[in-house]
């Protein structure tokens, strides 16, 4: 009788202990990592407005970011080629977890969580082979690497989940890598970038592909509309006087489309695009350009140019209430709508890094 009683008092303890939520992490809308004027890192959260809600060390300079769908944690993961990725309590700031990759692996800086948040699926080369490779840890049991499976490509690098699903979207940069090289690229002649489906064991739903003229255009970052309809950035890895479309919208099952500004505005690009992002309802979708200090904004209906906006060293780009959220390099947040930017935050002391990541709750 009396280990039933502690049996059924434990048990009640454990009923109402409270769950914590994003909102006890300051309700974050975004995360970012920055680099610190006194040479530091952290990771940053942010709300709708660009106030920093949270800021946690880390211990080199981060990339991309992936936020647990209800728990506040996130997974920082270091700049490619990296081999550690750091799962982070957003409210105490502690270190819960270091994820590392199996010898022969590594990281290329982004990860998604399954639906229900028990999985999480991150982008990853086989060194000696140059494959794709998609690692599988279990969230809990404190973030264990359970497997792994092809990422149908070369180079993947960022990896989403289609909304509602647990269908995995890859975009496979077609880039071959080696730490012993650092980030040099060593098989531009041959590169086959591609878009892949993938279930969460790995088999392949639909996979498109570029044109064969534009084998170099590498695809390195996307983004999510609300009805499944993916955004493609990409990267020129050709000759320099090309100009070639940066911007790719797909729906699975249907034919690829290239988007590109009229070329007094595109040659803004420099060639490179690097963070995307759709507007809350679908209807817009960006890109940017850091070493152009642009961003172009596109009717995903029409398919047409809207507006280019100016400003320098800019990357990081999410949805926000009407329109999109920015950062720089400078510190700077803005607003940006139809019709023009408004400045949020300035942080001098800082430079955010490459991406702005939406907190899905």
């Amino acid at each position: 009788m009396t280990a039933r009683r502690t049996f059924l008092k434990s048990l009640l303890a454990a009923s109402v202990i409270p769950t914590l939520s994003w909102a006890d992490a300051g309700s974050p809308s975004y995360l970012a990592a920055a680099k610190i004027a006194d040479g530091r890192f952290s990771l940053f959260g942010l709300d709708a407005m660009g106030q920093i809600r949270f800021s946690i060390p880390l211990p080199t300079r981060g990339h991309a970011a992936a936020a647990h769908p209800t728990r506040p944690e996130a997974v920082a993961f270091a700049r490619r080629p990296g081999t550690y990725a750091i799962v982070l309590d957003c409210i105490s700031g502690d270190e819960i977890a270091r994820m590392t990759t199996p010898e022969g692996r590594h990281f290329y800086g982004h990860g998604v969580f399954s639906q229900d948040g028990n999985t999480l699926f991150t982008t990853e080369n086989h060194i000696e082979t140059g494959e794709g490779r998609i690692g599988v840890w279990q969230v809990s049991a404190e973030y264990r690497r359970v497997g792994e499976f092809s990422s149908n490509g070369v180079g993947p690098h960022e990896i989403l989940r289609l909304t509602g699903s647990d269908i995995l979207v890859v975009a496979n940069g077609g880039i071959r890598t080696h730490p012993e090289t650092g980030r040099a690229k060593l098989n531009l002649e041959t590169m086959r970038p591609n878009l892949s489906y993938l279930t969460t064991a790995g088999a392949v739903l639909d996979v498109v592909e570029l044109d064969e003229t534009l084998h170099q255009n590498s695809i390195r970052h996307i983004a999510l509309g609300p009805d499944g309809l993916v955004g493609m950035a990409m990267q020129w890895q050709g000759n320099v006087v090309e100009k070639p479309p940066l911007l790719a919208l797909h729906q699975m099952g249907e034919t690829l489309r290239l988007l590109a500004a009229p070329m007094m505005q595109h040659r803004w690009l420099k060639g490179y695009a690097g963070s995307i992002a759709f507007s809350n309802d679908g209807q817009l979708v960006g890109i940017t350009s850091p070493r152009g200090g642009v961003a172009q904004f596109f009717d995903t209906t029409s398919d047409g140019f809207i507006q280019q906006i100016d400003q320098p060293d800019i990357c990081g780009l999410a949805p926000h209430l009407n329109g999109f959220l920015a950062t720089d390099g400078s510190g700077n947040t803005l607003e940006i709508s139809v019709g023009g930017a408004t400045l949020l935050t300035t942080n001098a002391n800082m430079a955010w890094d490459n991406h702005l990541v939406p907190i899905k709750t």
